[in-house]
């Protein structure tokens, strides 16, 4: 097949660029009349947003650890101030400084003169003293490294031009590691930098030629021990290098077995491994400092029906496991217990009392500590961080996300519903809705979805929804299979030759907000970015009826002639999740059969927003500005009621806009088009002619 728009891949083509900029000139003439609409969504937005403000300081060494924005600032703040050894938690007001306050690093003024700003490495040395971040003014996730003397305030090296995400000090802070990547952007390679020297006598510690394992790198809590991360989509490899030996050689915890994924979390004179080894939904084990076998490994709890281990901290006196349990997640602290051969005794769960939300660890940098750091929220409850003091099973409230403007989490509600899909499984459905909305089949609805890597799209709380829910939507989640809500089971129930069912999924909860009626018929949309914008793509040309209107940010709906070229970033480490095309005719041929580009059709399609960046490695632009234009060739609607639209920004990656000012605005502008097709701006759907 002669694929007519394969000339839109050159990003350096006069032509392309050209193009691009009249599709965005194009969605701006057809939305224009949407300006009062795009405003006063941003300004509900920013109204609701305590511009000012600074997150809750954390101890680390003889400081603390924080950061701050300011009303009219695009990017943060970071900062520190002297911790006085006794004295509590200083609680400065977001308008006030604590005393001899230091300015580690103000993004404002690194992003000054650019139009696009992100930090890949943000990191002390366990000392103090320096401070390595990255910076992208691009959006391509090429990193630019420099080193800060904290004592002075002067940038005293900037001699490694490329890295990848993260990078970590030696315990002595004279060196720091970091990543770099190959052609195709995967992390493959960690590197030895020294502080202050030039970048071509740095040494090379590790390469992965596997193309198919990603590379990560971090440290423990401790500082002692430097942590390289191997993994593929289905085995795992971790190396320790003593921090205090920094030219020494890495250490194998075990080496890779196909299949086998575990992490590893140093505990003082042990190890603890989260593993799938002998459990689809992975084991909690221990094994002694200096291992390098799997046969080390000794069982400390198993995971039970329901229950899905993900991650394990280790602290002086408890260790807290993450996992997810019944399609939520949770917390567990195991106790040390010095007499038992594992070094663990007892254990209890942190219990909420929501319907649907989501828990987690926040920032604990000190492993000496008689309380850890819970951040939690739900779909109506603002982010909130807490103290959990795991003696008295106490949680002290540090801070709650503020919401101006008299928000009342009781004008809302929200719930966990189970839709039976067409095989029959039960899919759950989390919802948020104006407190005492019924089932009367007149409100507008968005869904929203993703599917894919095992990445569960959990509750969580969302200031921009409420200029959603203000307009009288019905928000849902559909936690489709492909993710991981409901375990590996659930991620393997919708990947390779069984991906489909993503796309069914989510088609069937669309169907099940109107039958039931949650939703009106004509008033539903949808929205879903990269992978999530796949399953968009492929839910409307499955049942284009079922939507008035979808947004697919940076969507992945040209996936089959992705896959099949291993020379793009991140077609080969996929393979594992989608299939090989290369290698399999059948994974060919099912691929091409759901692909959203190839699978367009002859059909009312509802109105279509496509946004991509220019500067994307993941998902390249080319994919959404190829389906809009076969969009337009195919769909039967009538354009100036349901209009294709592609909108690129030209200088972003994957995640858009950087600023949060600029990413309101983008917010709205997008949700705009939707909350007009849904008919929640002057009262009821559009028309139709």
């Amino acid at each position: 097949m002669v694929d007519p728009y394969d000339w839109l891949r050159d990003k350096d083509d006069p032509a392309v660029l050209a193009h691009l900029r009249a599709e965005n000139d194009y969605a701006e003439a057809v939305t224009a009349d949407l300006e009062p609409l795009r405003q006063s969504i941003f300004e509900e937005i920013r109204s609701r947003t305590q511009e000012t403000d600074l997150s809750v300081p954390v101890a680390s060494g003889p400081w603390w650890y924080y950061s701050r924005s300011f009303e009219g600032a695009q990017y943060a703040v970071e900062c520190r101030a002297p911790r006085v050894p006794g004295a509590p938690r200083p609680e400065p007001t977001p308008k006030t400084a604590v005393p001899d306050e230091q300015v580690l690093l103000d993004g404002n003024v690194e992003a000054e003169g650019e139009e696009f700003f992100a930090l890949g490495a943000l990191t002390v040395s366990p000392d103090h003293r320096w401070l390595a971040y990255a910076l992208d003014t691009q959006g391509d996730e090429r990193f630019a490294l420099r080193v800060k003397d904290l004592q002075t305030g002067e940038v005293v090296d900037t001699s490694v031009a490329e890295i990848g995400y993260g990078c970590v000090f030696s315990l002595d802070g004279r060196y720091v590691f970091y990543t770099r990547v190959d052609a195709t952007w995967r992390p493959h390679q960690v590197w030895r930098h020294e502080v202050g020297t030039p970048s071509e006598g740095d040494v090379l510690v590790h390469q992965e030629d596997d193309e198919r394992f990603w590379m990560g790198l971090g440290v423990s809590r401790d500082d002692r021990w430097i942590m390289v991360g191997l993994g593929s989509k289905t085995t795992s490899e971790v190396r320790l290098l003593d921090a205090a030996d920094p030219t020494g050689e890495l250490r194998v915890v075990a080496p890779r077995r196909e299949g086998v994924e575990y992490d590893v979390e140093p505990a003082g004179d042990r190890l603890l491994i989260v593993h799938n080894a002998d459990s689809i939904d992975s084991d909690l084990a221990w094994a002694p400092l200096g291992s390098t076998s799997a046969e080390q490994w000794q069982p400390l709890m198993r995971s039970a029906s329901g229950e899905r281990f993900q991650a394990v901290d280790a602290f002086d006196d408890v260790c807290v496991l993450s996992l997810r349990k019944d399609g939520l997640t949770a917390l567990r602290v195991l106790d040390r217990d010095a007499g038992s051969d594992s070094g663990f005794g007892g254990w209890h769960d942190l219990r909420f009392d929501e319907p649907v939300y989501q828990v987690g660890l926040g920032d604990n940098p000190e492993s000496d500590t008689a309380a850890v750091q819970v951040v939690f929220e739900s779909m109506v409850t603002p982010r909130t961080v807490y103290d959990y003091d795991y003696r008295t099973r106490e949680l002290t409230l540090l801070k709650r996300q503020p919401v101006l403007g008299g928000y009342d989490p009781a004008a809302y509600e929200q719930r966990r519903e189970w839709v039976t899909a067409e095989d029959g499984t039960r899919v759950p459905l989390s919802l948020v809705y104006p407190a005492g909305a019924r089932r009367d089949t007149t409100r507008p609805g968005m869904l929203t979805g993703y599917g894919s890597y095992e990445l569960s799209s959990d509750p969580y709380f969302s200031v921009a929804r409420l200029s959603l829910l203000e307009r009288g939507f019905v928000y849902a989640i559909a936690h489709v299979r492909g993710g991981g809500e409901l375990g590996r089971g659930w991620y393997d129930d919708g990947k390779l030759t069984a991906k489909k069912h993503t796309f069914s999924d989510f088609v069937d909860c669309a169907a099940y907000l109107v039958d039931s009626g949650w939703v009106a018929p004509d008033r539903l949309v949808a929205e879903g970015g990269s992978a999530g914008g796949l399953l968009i793509g492929a839910a409307v040309n499955l049942a284009p009826e079922r939507f008035r209107a979808v947004h697919a940010a940076v969507p992945f709906v040209d996936a089959l002639t992705t896959i099949l070229d291993p020379s793009l970033p991140l077609t080969v480490v996929e393979w594992e999740e989608w299939g090989n095309p290369l290698e399999d005719p059948a994974v060919y041929a099912y691929m091409k059969s759901y692909s959203p580009y190839e699978n367009v059709r002859r059909a009312a399609y509802p109105a279509i927003l496509a946004t991509t960046s220019l500067n994307d490695t993941r998902v390249s632009f080319t994919e959404p500005a190829k389906w809009v234009a076969r969009l337009r060739e195919e769909t039967t609607s009538d354009p100036a009621q349901r209009p294709v639209l592609l909108r690129t920004e030209m200088v972003a990656g994957h995640g858009g806009k950087s600023g949060r000012y600029d990413a309101w605005r983008q917010v709205a502008w997008e949700w705009a088009f939707l909350v007009d097709q849904a008919g929640a701006w002057d009262g009821g759907p559009r028309s139709e002619t």
